[in-house]
């Protein structure tokens, strides 16, 4: 182990460094957020054995991590990846975890990194990375579906789209499954059909709106069953719930 000299300074150790960054910057109730941890050793001596501890908000539940080393912590939130080899100086290395936030969690969202070694750190104020993220309040989306009319094998329905906010959602977006029916037509948003899917793009839905479809299907002579979703990419939604609904087109 090096020593320190009459001034106070050490020649020798491994001298650590930790940075983490959270993508994307800003995020959402119940969207996915990934945590990028980067270390560095600047030497001049190798960091033996180096101990990674990447500690998740509580609001974020952990999906996986992109490096097979690392374990569950003492707590859900909590990350421990043991290197099996050193770090020699000057090289670096780095883990993903992938999260998704939880709808009821509070903002701002607080992350730490602290790595750790065997060998003498002559810096350790870089030891440790703190990481704040804002939170997005999001939106509340829900559907809601009801049969309009049916003519032998022609069934109209009516679906309906709220949000309640507070954010306005620009990309909402309504994906329908009916089953032992053929898609026609739709009124009110521009729909296509697909591998057994109706997809509608909505649009920007503010906070307090609605907007209104009317979808046409030929049945079979069974009654059809439906299932409705909304759906935004880029908003996030408190109240997940009613965001899908279900029919029956009798």
């Amino acid at each position: 182990m090096a020593r320190a000299d009459d001034g106070g300074a050490r020649p020798g150790g491994a001298d650590l460094s930790v940075r983490i960054r959270a993508l994307p910057g800003v995020a959402q109730p119940g969207q996915p957020l990934s945590y990028r941890v980067e270390v560095h050793n600047a030497g001049p001596e190798d960091a033996v054995l180096p101990l990674l501890v990447v500690r998740l908000p509580h609001g974020v539940d952990v999906l996986s991590v992109n490096v097979a080393e690392c374990l569950p912590g003492r707590t859900t939130s909590e990350v421990v990846c043991p290197s099996q080899q050193d770090v020699l100086a000057g090289t670096d290395g780095g883990m993903t975890v992938s999260g998704i936030v939880r709808t009821g969690a509070h903002g701002p969202l607080t992350a730490t990194a602290t790595l750790t070694s065997e060998v003498v750190d002559a810096d350790e104020t870089n030891n440790s990375a703190r990481l704040t993220t804002p939170l997005d309040e999001g939106a509340d989306l829900a559907v809601r579906l009801a049969r309009k009319a049916r003519q032998g094998r022609l069934v109209t329905m009516d679906a309906v789209v709220r949000n309640r906010g507070p954010r306005t959602v620009r990309d909402a977006a309504v994906f329908l499954r009916t089953v032992k029916a053929r898609f026609l037509s739709a009124r009110g948003a521009r729909c296509h059909s697909y591998a057994g899917y109706v997809g509608c793009a909505l649009g920007a839905v503010g906070s307090g709106r609605r907007i209104s479809l009317r979808l046409a299907f030929r049945a079979r002579k069974k009654a059809p069953k439906a299932r409705a979703t909304v759906y935004s990419s880029h908003i996030g939604d408190r109240r997940p719930a009613n965001n899908m609904a279900r029919i029956s087109l009798r």
